[in-house]
């Protein structure tokens, strides 16, 4: 992920996690996993679907599945990198922000200007993307 992109992904850790978690509570309430993966391979009409509705909303459901496993990556890649984050307001202000805080708020709370608060965001996007690089490469490396 790119500084912006890990940005973005501090903003919506909470909306990405509560979703994560309404989607799982009513995918359990979901019998018949393998009839949707079939439906999902069946041909579909022009413009994407089947003429079938139950058909049409396997193939919803299908890809609210995918769409759910992108943003648990984006999770867990937030939760994987901020062990980084040493600092004490570093750490109070990405927590802050990943209970969904504004920076406005952030500053309120920890009586801080919101120049300051931003400057903190900013580092720790900073250590994120940099051992995020880092642990890659070594990845790449073995």
């Amino acid at each position: 992920m790119n500084k912006a992109e890990i940005e973005q992904a501090l903003r919506d850790y909470m909306w990405m996690m509560n979703e994560i978690i309404r989607e799982r509570e009513e995918m359990e309430h979901i019998k018949g996993g393998n009839m949707i993966s079939q439906i999902t391979d069946m041909p579909k009409a022009a413009g994407g679907t089947t003429g079938d509705p139950v058909a049409n909303e396997a193939i919803r459901r299908a890809d609210k599945s995918k769409r759910i496993l992108k943003l648990e990556k984006k999770v867990l890649f937030i939760q994987t990198h901020s062990k980084w984050i040493k600092d004490e307001r570093e750490i109070a202000v990405l927590n802050l922000m990943l209970d969904g805080l504004s920076m406005k708020a952030i500053g309120n709370v920890m009586g801080l200007s919101r120049r300051h608060i931003y400057n903190i965001k900013e580092s720790i996007v900073d250590k994120i993307a940099h051992f995020a690089h880092s642990s890659h490469e070594l990845q790449l490396k073995k």
